[in-house]
């Protein structure tokens, strides 16, 4: 093994994973947002647009069975950094709308392909003790370029349109990311080692049907699988909900039951003390997880990210000054750290096996699906209820997740875990 850090690499190679998805479904929000389109439109767009995500087990094992996933990681990078610059130049077209969705479409499924190998080295690259230290860094890193992308970029973007045009604006936003992922294939075709066992060099292997059933079979194998699927499925319906709606609430104008905050002020929001607030509550939930046991933490930390879903119900109700509602997404940042750190680690339980990466694509493929059926009613279901109880939906919406908690199999879980972590001492 190469003594090239993971401290290094690890959090370089999940801003990379988490960019092109925040530009997918984060900051396309904010986008069709200005460029005038109905929360509808909005929650059933964006949201479609995760598709690729959810099935992306479909070509998973091709990432396990051919090549190196070091290999697919450089060459998705570049395909991004390519699709991301053709969509800054769209948006100086007359066809901006139409064209951007198309190239929504295309980066996500070269996103989605992305993450497969990302995880899947993740996976070759650390030993299990490894990937438990390290699961709230990545996760942290991954929020960091959602916060880089929908704080930041979005400032910018708000900035840049009030003297030079909402097209001119998220031109330049999206040629910033185009130019940050180019940047990163540069340095992780230099920096990233090879693992010392490459499982995914499977050169006599061929991707036949009984493969592709052998990858899927053996994932579903496991003891306890049925209320796996049921967790992974609807743990974070509560967030789908909320998080499709949490920008407009803050753009849209008092009259429609919103904050009334500008572009610009919303990218401050997400990319200033959140930011903070999402890495100390990433880290601790890896910290804690990694000590204690999943067991331990994973319904406590459930029970901090979902009830912070009541902060924004009560930001639709008391409708405080700005200083607060920042607040209030500093708060929510850290339960989601915090929490998501814990269901992380449980997905990565779940993978068997040699073939890592489809595993864990399809652990991420249910997770996207639970995202993908609330999220894609979000639009209608806030403009029927009003923000106020469409939030307080949400809670509810996570309480099945939480309860599923009780009868996962977390005794064996968190006995292989400790057991790594005993032996590194």
């Amino acid at each position: 093994m190469s003594n090239r850090k993971p401290s290094i690499y690890i959090p370089t190679l999940y801003f990379a994973e988490g960019l092109p998805y925040t530009i997918v479904k984060m900051m396309s929000v904010v986008f069709f947002k200005n460029l005038g389109a109905t929360n509808e439109f909005i929650g059933v767009v964006t949201n479609l647009l995760t598709i690729p995500w959810t099935v992306k087990p479909l070509w998973s094992a091709l990432v396990d069975i051919y090549s190196t996933k070091r290999s697919w990681i450089i060459a998705a990078q570049l395909i991004l950094s390519i699709l991301i610059g053709a969509l800054a130049a769209t948006c100086l077209t007359p066809w901006i709308l139409s064209a951007a969705v198309a190239l929504f479409v295309i980066i996500a499924f070269a996103s989605a392909t992305h993450d497969i190998a990302i995880d899947g080295y993740y996976l070759d690259i650390l030993g299990r003790n490894e990937q438990a230290f390290y699961v709230g860094i990545r996760n942290t890193a991954y929020k960091l370029a959602w916060l880089f992308g929908s704080g930041a970029l979005v400032f910018l973007a708000g900035k840049l349109a009030e003297t030079y045009g909402v097209a001119a604006g998220w031109a330049t936003a999206f040629a910033v990311c185009a130019g940050i992922l180019l940047a990163l294939v540069a340095f992780h075709f230099l920096y990233l080692p090879q693992p010392d066992s490459v499982l995914t060099n499977r050169t006599e292997s061929r991707l036949t049907f009984p493969v592709f059933i052998e990858v899927f079979a053996s994932y579903f194998k496991q003891p306890g699988i049925v209320t796996i699927v049921i967790y992974i499925l609807t743990f974070r319906a509560g967030d789908a909900l909320m998080l499709s709606m949490a920008q407009p609430f803050l753009l849209d104008p008092a009259s429609a039951g919103g904050m009334g905050i500008s572009t610009a002020s919303v990218g401050i929001i997400y990319g200033t003390i959140g930011t903070a607030a999402l890495l100390f509550g990433g880290i601790v939930g890896g910290y804690l997880v990694s000590r204690d046991g999943l067991k331990r933490w994973l319904l406590p930390s459930a029970l901090l990210q979902n009830s912070a879903i009541l902060l924004y119900w009560l930001l639709a109700v008391i409708r405080p000054p700005l200083v607060w509602t920042a607040a209030v997404n500093a708060l929510e940042q850290f339960s989601y750290g915090l929490g998501v750190a814990a269901y992380t680690v449980f997905l990565l339980s779940t993978v068997k096996l040699d073939f890592k990466a489809a595993h864990y694509a399809i652990a991420t493929g249910m997770m996207a699906l639970g995202l993908l059926l609330p999220g894609a009613v979000s639009g209608y279901l806030q403009t029927a209820l009003g923000y106020p109880t469409f939030f307080l939906l949400s809670f509810l919406a996570a309480l099945p997740g939480m309860i599923t908690i009780f009868f996962l199999p977390l005794d064996g879980n968190d006995s292989s875990l400790n057991k790594d972590l005993s032996e590194t001492g």
